[in-house]
């Protein structure tokens, strides 16, 4: 169990049946009236994020949630099948469970796969990875504008915004949090 005047960032806990994940909280004194937890909190199934204020006398049951580092194979349809490190025990994981950030992952990627009780609800791939672009318009001389970025295609089949400088053929860093560009690999 845990109270809520002791929440900090990243605390799971379970409260009317769900999941939450502290994201900030803040502890309020008022120079009038009983002192409050404001946070907003994460339902780790869903996803959605609300803000919720907490007497911190309340108490919750903790919940521990499983981060277990996986292999990403292949997919089949709407199942895409991981393989546990360890046990070389393979799982299938639906496509509605993955985040949109999944596109940036290609065969043999190394993800965390996230359950709770058993059921897995969610797949947090590498923070960075390495791709090769397939498809780009070329970059033209002169063509130096500030911060201007043109369409490109992965090899995973995302599509991203690039500088004009990269051309077809060429390793890029990308950031699966933002989506974004970070520099030549």
């Amino acid at each position: 169990m845990i109270s809520a005047g002791d929440f900090r960032n990243g605390v799971t806990f379970e409260m009317e049946g769900n999941v939450y994940s502290i994201i900030e909280f803040q502890h309020v004194k008022p120079g009038k009236g009983a002192a409050f937890v404001r946070t907003k909190i994460r339902n780790v199934i869903s996803g959605s994020v609300t803000e919720k204020t907490f007497n911190p006398n309340d108490k919750y049951p903790t919940a521990f949630v499983e981060r277990k580092d996986m292999q990403y194979l292949y997919s089949d349809g709407d199942l895409y099948y991981f393989m546990d490190s360890e046990t070389f025990e393979q799982i299938p994981i639906n496509k509605s469970v993955l985040n949109d950030n999944f596109k940036f992952v290609k065969e043999n990627m190394d993800c965390k796969v996230l359950s709770y009780k058993g059921n897995v609800f969610g797949v947090e791939p590498p923070n960075f990875v390495e791709l090769v672009i397939v498809e780009t318009d070329p970059g033209f001389k002169g063509d130096t504008a500030t911060n201007a970025t043109k369409p490109a295609k992965l090899e995973t089949g995302a599509e991203i915004k690039v500088p004009l400088f990269i051309d077809e053929g060429e390793t890029i860093r990308i950031d699966t949090r933002t989506g974004e560009y970070m520099e030549r690999a």
